[in-house]
Protein backbone atom coordinates (compact mmCIF):
# COMPACT_ATOMS: atom_id res chain seq x y z
CA UNK A 1 0.00 0.00 0.00
CA UNK A 2 1.26 3.34 -1.31
CA UNK A 3 1.35 6.45 1.36
CA UNK A 4 -1.48 8.28 -1.19
CA UNK A 5 -3.57 5.10 -0.26
CA UNK A 6 -3.38 4.98 2.96
CA UNK A 7 -4.04 8.45 3.27
CA UNK A 8 -7.18 8.17 0.80
CA UNK A 9 -8.19 5.36 2.65
CA UNK A 10 -8.42 6.79 6.42
CA UNK A 11 -9.73 9.92 5.21
CA UNK A 12 -6.00 12.08 6.53
CA UNK A 13 -3.37 13.86 4.25
CA UNK A 14 -0.53 12.28 2.70
CA UNK A 15 1.66 14.16 4.78
CA UNK A 16 -0.01 13.24 8.24
CA UNK A 17 0.12 9.51 7.41
CA UNK A 18 3.38 9.84 6.57
CA UNK A 19 4.36 11.55 9.28
CA UNK A 20 2.96 8.77 11.43
CA UNK A 21 4.80 5.85 9.73
CA UNK A 22 7.58 7.69 9.89
CA UNK A 23 7.48 8.26 13.54
CA UNK A 24 8.32 11.82 13.54
CA UNK A 25 6.58 15.16 14.71
CA UNK A 26 4.55 15.26 17.94
CA UNK A 27 2.63 12.55 19.58
CA UNK A 28 -0.09 11.04 17.36
CA UNK A 29 -3.40 11.30 18.51
CA UNK A 30 -5.34 7.83 18.53
CA UNK A 31 -7.99 9.14 15.76
CA UNK A 32 -5.30 9.36 12.83
CA UNK A 33 -3.28 5.76 14.49
CA UNK A 34 -7.33 3.97 14.40
CA UNK A 35 -8.04 5.24 11.41
CA UNK A 36 -4.53 3.64 10.12
CA UNK A 37 -5.08 0.81 11.81
CA UNK A 38 -8.62 -0.34 10.53
CA UNK A 39 -6.94 0.17 6.83
CA UNK A 40 -4.28 -2.28 7.27
CA UNK A 41 -6.63 -4.71 8.74
CA UNK A 42 -5.00 -4.89 12.51
CA UNK A 43 -6.44 -6.18 15.86
CA UNK A 44 -7.28 -2.92 17.28
CA UNK A 45 -7.48 -3.88 21.04
CA UNK A 46 -3.65 -4.30 21.49
CA UNK A 47 -2.41 -1.61 19.48
CA UNK A 48 -4.53 1.16 21.62
CA UNK A 49 -3.22 -0.20 24.62
CA UNK A 50 -0.03 0.18 23.19
CA UNK A 51 -0.24 3.72 21.91
CA UNK A 52 -1.63 4.90 25.63
CA UNK A 53 1.14 3.11 27.13
CA UNK A 54 3.91 5.23 24.64
CA UNK A 55 1.61 8.40 24.89
CA UNK A 56 2.62 7.88 28.73
CA UNK A 57 6.03 7.80 27.74
CA UNK A 58 5.72 10.50 25.65
CA UNK A 59 4.80 12.40 29.20
CA UNK A 60 1.47 13.05 27.63
CA UNK A 61 -1.34 13.24 30.65
CA UNK A 62 -4.05 11.10 31.31
CA UNK A 63 -6.91 13.31 30.42
CA UNK A 64 -5.29 13.54 26.94
CA UNK A 65 -4.94 9.94 26.58
CA UNK A 66 -8.41 9.32 28.17
CA UNK A 67 -9.71 12.22 25.77
CA UNK A 68 -8.46 11.12 22.80
CA UNK A 69 -9.14 7.43 22.93
CA UNK A 70 -13.03 8.59 23.72
CA UNK A 71 -13.33 10.68 20.34
CA UNK A 72 -13.38 7.03 18.75
CA UNK A 73 -16.27 4.06 18.95
CA UNK A 74 -14.53 1.33 18.24
CA UNK A 75 -17.59 -0.57 16.79
CA UNK A 76 -15.04 -3.74 14.69
CA UNK A 77 -12.22 -6.17 15.20
CA UNK A 78 -12.08 -8.99 17.70
CA UNK A 79 -11.12 -8.13 21.42
CA UNK A 80 -9.50 -11.24 22.00
CA UNK A 81 -6.90 -12.41 20.67
CA UNK A 82 -6.48 -15.81 18.64
CA UNK A 83 -7.05 -18.64 21.21
CA UNK A 84 -3.68 -19.60 19.79
CA UNK A 85 -1.97 -16.42 21.41
CA UNK A 86 -4.15 -16.85 24.70
CA UNK A 87 -2.78 -20.18 25.29
CA UNK A 88 0.90 -19.07 24.45
CA UNK A 89 0.36 -15.85 26.92
CA UNK A 90 -0.94 -18.27 29.13
CA UNK A 91 1.92 -20.85 29.19
CA UNK A 92 4.79 -18.26 29.30
CA UNK A 93 3.35 -15.26 31.17
CA UNK A 94 4.79 -16.38 34.36
CA UNK A 95 8.66 -16.95 33.13
CA UNK A 96 8.45 -13.51 31.46
CA UNK A 97 7.95 -11.78 34.40
CA UNK A 98 10.21 -13.79 36.40
CA UNK A 99 12.81 -12.51 33.20
CA UNK A 100 11.84 -9.30 33.27
CA UNK A 101 12.08 -8.77 36.94
CA UNK A 102 15.64 -9.10 37.41
CA UNK A 103 16.30 -6.31 35.14
CA UNK A 104 13.53 -4.10 36.32
CA UNK A 105 12.78 -4.85 40.10
CA UNK A 106 9.82 -3.25 39.68
CA UNK A 107 6.56 -5.24 39.71
CA UNK A 108 4.27 -2.65 37.95
CA UNK A 109 7.29 -2.09 35.27
CA UNK A 110 7.62 -5.62 35.19
CA UNK A 111 3.82 -6.95 34.41
CA UNK A 112 3.67 -3.39 31.90
CA UNK A 113 6.34 -5.11 29.62
CA UNK A 114 5.19 -8.54 29.56
CA UNK A 115 1.30 -6.93 28.80
CA UNK A 116 2.95 -5.10 25.90
CA UNK A 117 4.92 -8.12 24.33
CA UNK A 118 2.11 -10.01 24.24
CA UNK A 119 0.27 -7.35 23.17
CA UNK A 120 2.88 -6.26 20.17
CA UNK A 121 2.85 -10.44 19.38
CA UNK A 122 -0.98 -10.39 18.92
CA UNK A 123 -0.43 -7.73 16.45
CA UNK A 124 2.13 -10.15 14.75
CA UNK A 125 1.34 -13.52 15.60
CA UNK A 126 0.45 -14.22 11.95
CA UNK A 127 4.41 -13.37 11.48
CA UNK A 128 5.66 -15.29 14.82
CA UNK A 129 3.68 -18.24 13.64
CA UNK A 130 5.50 -18.24 10.02
CA UNK A 131 8.79 -18.23 11.78
CA UNK A 132 11.34 -20.93 11.95
CA UNK A 133 10.45 -21.02 15.80
CA UNK A 134 7.66 -18.62 17.85
CA UNK A 135 9.19 -19.06 20.64
CA UNK A 136 12.49 -18.02 19.85
CA UNK A 137 10.31 -14.90 18.06
CA UNK A 138 8.61 -14.22 20.99
CA UNK A 139 11.60 -14.15 23.61
CA UNK A 140 13.32 -11.15 21.39
CA UNK A 141 10.07 -9.12 21.35
CA UNK A 142 10.03 -9.72 25.24
CA UNK A 143 14.13 -8.74 25.69
CA UNK A 144 13.68 -5.92 22.97
CA UNK A 145 11.37 -4.18 25.62
CA UNK A 146 12.67 -5.71 29.02
CA UNK A 147 16.77 -4.01 28.09
CA UNK A 148 14.63 -0.59 26.38
CA UNK A 149 13.53 -0.32 29.83
CA UNK A 150 15.96 -1.15 32.23
CA UNK A 151 18.94 0.72 33.88
CA UNK A 152 22.01 0.56 32.23
CA UNK A 153 26.08 1.45 33.31
CA UNK A 154 28.80 1.85 30.76
CA UNK A 155 25.75 0.44 28.30
CA UNK A 156 25.01 -2.73 29.87
CA UNK A 157 22.07 -3.82 32.12
CA UNK A 158 22.32 -2.98 35.41
CA UNK A 159 22.14 -5.54 37.96
CA UNK A 160 22.97 -4.26 40.98
CA UNK A 161 19.39 -4.39 42.33
CA UNK A 162 19.42 -8.36 41.96
CA UNK A 163 23.14 -8.83 43.27
CA UNK A 164 21.83 -7.32 46.51
CA UNK A 165 18.53 -9.60 47.01
CA UNK A 166 20.69 -13.01 46.84
CA UNK A 167 20.77 -15.30 49.77
CA UNK A 168 23.95 -15.12 50.16
CA UNK A 169 23.64 -11.31 51.04
CA UNK A 170 20.93 -12.21 53.08
CA UNK A 171 22.72 -14.26 55.68
CA UNK A 172 26.06 -12.37 55.46
CA UNK A 173 26.41 -10.66 59.15
CA UNK A 174 29.07 -8.17 60.21
CA UNK A 175 31.88 -7.25 58.16
CA UNK A 176 31.46 -10.29 55.96
CA UNK A 177 28.55 -8.59 54.51
CA UNK A 178 31.02 -5.78 53.01
CA UNK A 179 32.83 -8.79 51.31
CA UNK A 180 30.45 -10.74 50.10
CA UNK A 181 28.80 -7.25 48.52
CA UNK A 182 31.64 -7.24 46.82
CA UNK A 183 32.42 -10.25 45.61
CA UNK A 184 28.46 -10.13 44.65
CA UNK A 185 28.76 -7.00 42.95
CA UNK A 186 31.72 -8.02 40.99
CA UNK A 187 30.26 -11.34 39.67
CA UNK A 188 26.87 -9.78 38.25
CA UNK A 189 28.92 -6.95 36.65
CA UNK A 190 30.46 -9.74 34.96
CA UNK A 191 27.35 -11.35 34.02
CA UNK A 192 25.84 -8.34 32.75
CA UNK A 193 29.07 -8.36 30.23
CA UNK A 194 28.25 -11.55 29.08
CA UNK A 195 26.92 -11.98 25.32
CA UNK A 196 23.07 -11.88 25.04
CA UNK A 197 22.26 -15.42 24.71
CA UNK A 198 24.81 -16.32 27.46
CA UNK A 199 23.34 -13.18 29.91
CA UNK A 200 19.71 -14.85 29.28
CA UNK A 201 21.00 -18.72 30.45
CA UNK A 202 22.75 -17.30 32.94
CA UNK A 203 19.51 -15.67 34.29
CA UNK A 204 17.32 -18.36 33.49
CA UNK A 205 19.39 -21.22 34.88
CA UNK A 206 20.75 -19.43 37.74
CA UNK A 207 19.28 -16.83 38.74
CA UNK A 208 15.56 -18.08 38.52
CA UNK A 209 16.68 -21.47 38.89
CA UNK A 210 15.05 -22.92 36.21
CA UNK A 211 16.32 -26.28 34.17
CA UNK A 212 18.02 -26.99 31.25
CA UNK A 213 15.28 -28.47 29.28
CA UNK A 214 12.35 -25.61 30.74
CA UNK A 215 15.10 -22.75 29.39
CA UNK A 216 15.26 -24.59 25.82
CA UNK A 217 11.38 -24.44 25.36
CA UNK A 218 11.54 -20.73 26.33
CA UNK A 219 14.25 -19.22 24.84
CA UNK A 220 13.31 -21.43 21.64
CA UNK A 221 16.68 -23.73 21.46
CA UNK A 222 17.35 -26.92 22.09
CA UNK A 223 18.66 -28.50 25.55
CA UNK A 224 22.46 -28.79 23.93
CA UNK A 225 22.82 -25.52 22.96
CA UNK A 226 21.57 -24.12 26.35
CA UNK A 227 24.75 -26.47 27.87
CA UNK A 228 26.80 -25.13 25.52
CA UNK A 229 26.10 -21.94 26.14
CA UNK A 230 25.73 -21.84 29.75
CA UNK A 231 29.70 -23.81 29.75
CA UNK A 232 30.92 -20.57 27.30
CA UNK A 233 29.22 -18.23 30.08
CA UNK A 234 31.06 -20.28 32.85
CA UNK A 235 34.24 -19.69 31.60
CA UNK A 236 33.89 -16.21 30.46
CA UNK A 237 32.82 -15.45 33.85
CA UNK A 238 35.89 -17.19 35.37
CA UNK A 239 38.17 -15.05 33.37
CA UNK A 240 36.87 -11.74 33.89
CA UNK A 241 36.39 -12.45 37.81
CA UNK A 242 40.37 -13.82 37.62
CA UNK A 243 41.53 -10.90 35.70
CA UNK A 244 39.35 -8.13 37.68
CA UNK A 245 40.79 -9.83 40.85
CA UNK A 246 44.35 -9.98 39.57
CA UNK A 247 44.63 -7.03 36.81
CA UNK A 248 48.33 -7.19 36.25
CA UNK A 249 47.92 -10.89 36.10
CA UNK A 250 47.35 -14.08 38.56
CA UNK A 251 51.30 -14.25 39.30
CA UNK A 252 52.33 -10.89 39.41
CA UNK A 253 53.51 -10.89 42.94
CA UNK A 254 55.87 -13.64 41.60
CA UNK A 255 57.03 -11.17 38.83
Amino acid sequence: MTASYLAERAGFSKSKVTELLRGVGLYPHWEITYALVRVLGMPVAPMCRLWAAAAREAEKKRGWIQGSIAKIVISTGPSAPPLEHHAFAKTNGARYESYADVFLRDSGETSRVVTETFDILWLCWKEALASSHVQHYAWQVLRRGVMARAPHTDGYPDLAGAAFSTVALDHATGLAVFTQAEQTLALFRAVSRLPDIQLDVIVLRHLRGMDTTPVADLLGVTPAFVISTERHARRSLTTRLNLSAHPEGPHASDR
